[in-house]
């Protein structure tokens, strides 16, 4: 199955809230925090972006008005058309002022996550990563940890958002592995991760495996750029995610 993705920055946000639905609206207005209303309303314009360039929709700000991205009861967001229950799957998630969305064109459950490198201690590893994980980090230099162990709390995120269960559930019952499940956590392992560098190339992302302890296996892939890493997981194969991108016009 195919996943298209889009990332917008807060720049990218119009000031106004022509483009927001009713329900949309009264939500915003909701919020207590600026921080948060400002999260919440790029989280929106992206997805509502991504979907009009996948769809090939109209773009322009009365027009984004009839997509509304509304909370499902599991938290998950859910698109609707004119009020009706769209029939296509989108995961969102931002990150120091910019946001991504994955959309899949069925029912099928994705995730996706945008994380920034940094570091984050010890404790962090041994308290979230399971034995294997912690095996891998173990082996890998101070100065090349932080992209790894991001890189892995990541895709952990896309999956607990596929499940549609967010941080609700333990993240050492997902394990991560790369290159289809192939490469054990050793240096050769290692060395694929950080020796697989982002060209000038927007679609260029890398294979990765997601296992639910419970029994379910994601398929995934992951992008390292502008020192934010990307993660998109699927229950189903997975082609490389496909980016879309979106012309605004204004009216």
């Amino acid at each position: 199955m195919d996943v298209h993705w889009l990332e917008q920055t807060e720049a990218d946000v119009p000031a106004e809230n022509r483009w927001l639905s009713a329900k949309e609206m009264n939500s915003l207005q909701s919020m207590r925090f600026a921080k948060r209303r400002d999260d919440w309303r790029l989280g929106r314009w992206t997805a509502k972006r991504a979907l009009a360039a996948c769809l090939n929709l109209p773009s322009d700000l009365a027009a984004l008005a009839n997509t509304e991205i509304l909370a499902a009861p599991s938290g998950a967001p859910e698109v609707l058309f004119f009020s009706q229950t769209a029939p296509v799957t989108i995961s969102l998630s931002h990150r120091a002022g910019r946001a991504m969305c994955g959309v899949a064109l069925s029912g099928n459950c994705i995730g996706c996550d945008l994380e920034l490198i940094e570091p984050r201690s010890d404790t962090f590893t041994v308290d979230y990563f399971t034995v294997n994980e912690q095996t891998l980090v173990a082996r890998t230099s101070m100065e090349e940890r932080p992209l790894l162990v991001t890189l892995l709390w990541s895709a952990k995120e896309s999956a607990l958002k596929a499940l549609h269960v967010g941080l609700r559930l333990e993240t050492t019952c997902l394990d991560v592995k790369f290159v289809e499940e192939l490469l054990p956590p050793t240096e050769q392992c290692r060395q694929y991760i950080l020796n697989s560098k982002p060209g000038p190339n927007p679609d260029e992302w890398h294979p990765l495996h997601v296992r639910y302890l419970g029994g379910q296996a994601f398929h995934g892939w992951w992008r390292n750029a502008d020192q934010m890493v990307r993660t998109v997981v699927s229950a189903l194969p997975l082609r490389s995610p496909i980016h879309s991108p979106c012309s605004f016009q204004e009216r």
